[in-house]
């Protein structure tokens, strides 16, 4: 009964909800908060945003509920047309639907040689990401 049970949390995701939340919650009985943290940087909460994004987006939910407990990032997330707009990036329909850094990174590999007089990223495409690809471990993703 025992497995059974373990087996339809494991399906429905409450095991790996209440996992994260154990560790977060270990992680702030043992973080030391006799002292204080240095404040979180603009530069630093946006990055840190990216991540939190990106990670969720795959499911990786326990290193989303530890990065946030860790770094001070606030519990709700950025909206992501802030994030887009603080970072300059325009996106195309096909970006929408994934995490910024996906365009990011897709702007540096595939379109990041044009010039720009302006210290901004263009309009960014995920056309060389299939859709399909995204969000499966990286072992299942096509290689190039």
């Amino acid at each position: 009964m025992v497995i059974v049970l373990r087996d339809t949390l494991e399906k429905r995701g409450a095991l790996g909800q209440i996992k994260a939340r154990i560790r977060a919650e270990v992680f702030n009985a043992l973080d030391d908060q006799s002292e204080p943290r240095p404040p979180l940087s603009h530069e630093n909460l946006l990055i840190n945003e990216l991540i939190r994004e990106y990670l969720e987006y795959n499911k990786y939910k326990y290193a989303s509920s530890v990065l946030t407990a860790e770094s001070g990032q606030p519990e709700v997330p950025l909206d992501r047309q802030f994030l887009a707009k603080e970072l300059n990036i325009v996106e195309d329909a096909s970006g929408k639907s994934v995490p910024l850094l996906y365009g990011i990174i897709s702007h540096f590999l595939h379109g990041g040689k044009e010039e720009s007089t302006q210290n901004t990223l263009p309009k960014v495409s995920l056309q060389h990401y299939p859709k399909q690809n995204l969000g499966k471990p990286p072992a299942e993703r096509n290689q190039k």
